[in-house]
């Protein structure tokens, strides 16, 4: 691989790391602590949203984070010819 078409593979990776960092971020400080007062005003079951994402919803969305990177990595590997 020449190196401009890894330092453009490397970039495109970390940008895409960053953006999943955003994601993960909102959902764990913004959802979990700053906007906990706004989703406590909805109820799902009983159980109200600030505390359910708290709890339980940032564990779901950083697993789906996982299955996002790998698709993406996937996908990035195969455009710059370095998949498995």
């Amino acid at each position: 691989m020449s190196p401009e078409k890894a330092q453009a593979y490397w970039k495109e990776n970390i940008s895409m790391i960053m953006k999943l960092l955003v994601v993960w971020f909102v959902v764990s400080f913004g959802c979990g602590i700053l906007f906990i007062n706004e989703l406590n005003a909805i109820e799902i079951s009983g159980v109200k949203l600030g505390f359910w994402f708290a709890q339980q919803g940032a564990i779901y969305v950083f697993v789906i984070l996982i299955f996002v990177y790998v698709k993406a990595m996937s996908s990035i590997d195969e455009k710059y010819g370095v998949h498995e």
